[in-house]
């Protein structure tokens, strides 16, 4: 009877010698072949190997054809564009000419803390609409948190100046009567582009009315009734506005940045209108 280890040993040589005699022309083809062959990537100096080195890029691209692709997938319903696009410059032109101007001198006449004083001061009276619209989508937690904010904020916050409820965990949550509207299905019609206000549509703008008009008959705190005889006031409240909103026209550094802004606002109110 055969040694079985000699039997394995001797099917192991067949076998190697079988796969070398196939490999072995393959290998020398593709050596011979200056097509297939590729030299090795060398390490850069730093020691990496940059693969992107050796990408080629299709001359024959039609960038207009990719530019219309991408424009077409930010397409929002504005049947007003030309007005729009008009009153876009407009707002850019006031706000490098008189908005931010008014900002940098804000900022230099005022310490941080008089500023931040400001604000809580306003956001403080923007917490009655937010807690009037809150009501109105049946949020029951959030008009509880809301109605919370405005009673510590207001007393022990002397007024608003202070905002010890975002520190007791109650951080300001806006909610307006354009998303009381969505929220019941109210579609938002055409994007509008509104004079120093900026991007709305037409229920964002009918929300923006209903509000101001609520605040006025609220007139909380005596702040409406005052503004009438101190526009003061109203200054105030816009140039803090402004201080507050983080937004650069040109900070997109795009010519489509018209395209953009107006995409990302239709998308950011209907996140606003889902929570």
């Amino acid at each position: 009877m055969a040694n079985p280890f000699l039997l394995a040993t001797a099917l192991l040589v067949v076998a190697g010698n079988a796969l070398a005699a196939e490999t072995a022309p393959r290998a020398s083809v593709i050596e011979a072949d200056p097509q297939v062959t590729q030299a090795p990537l060398t390490p850069e100096a730093d020691g990496f190997i940059d693969p992107l080195r050796e990408l080629k890029f299709n001359p024959g691209l039609d960038q207009r054809e990719f530019e219309r692709s991408t424009l077409e997938a930010l397409n929002v319903y504005d049947p007003l564009e030309s007005v729009n696009r008009r009153i876009y410059h407009f707002n850019y032109r006031l706000d490098q000419w008189v908005l931010l101007p008014l900002v940098s001198g804000y900022q230099y006449v005022t310490p941080s803390f008089v500023r931040t004083g400001v604000s809580n001061f306003f956001n403080n009276l923007g917490d009655v609409p937010n807690l009037f619209n809150s009501v109105l989508q049946l949020k029951a937690k959030r008009s509880a948190e809301i109605t919370a904010r405005l009673m510590f904020n207001t007393i022990i916050g002397v007024g608003g100046l202070w905002d010890p409820a975002t520190s007791m965990g109650l951080p300001r949550q806006s909610e307006d009567f354009g998303q009381t509207l969505g929220f019941y299905g109210v579609p938002e019609g055409p994007y509008l582009m509104l004079p120093v206000l900026g991007p709305s549509n037409l229920r964002d703008t009918t929300g923006l009315v209903v509000d101001y008009a609520g605040e006025q008959a609220v007139n909380y705190l005596n702040v409406a009734e005052a503004s009438e005889n101190h526009p003061e006031i109203f200054a105030l409240r816009v140039v803090d506005k402004r201080y507050t909103t983080k937004f650069r026209y040109g900070q997109l550094n795009s010519p489509f940045e018209y395209e953009k802004v107006r995409y990302v606002y239709t998308q950011a109110r209907k996140l606003q209108i889902a929570e």
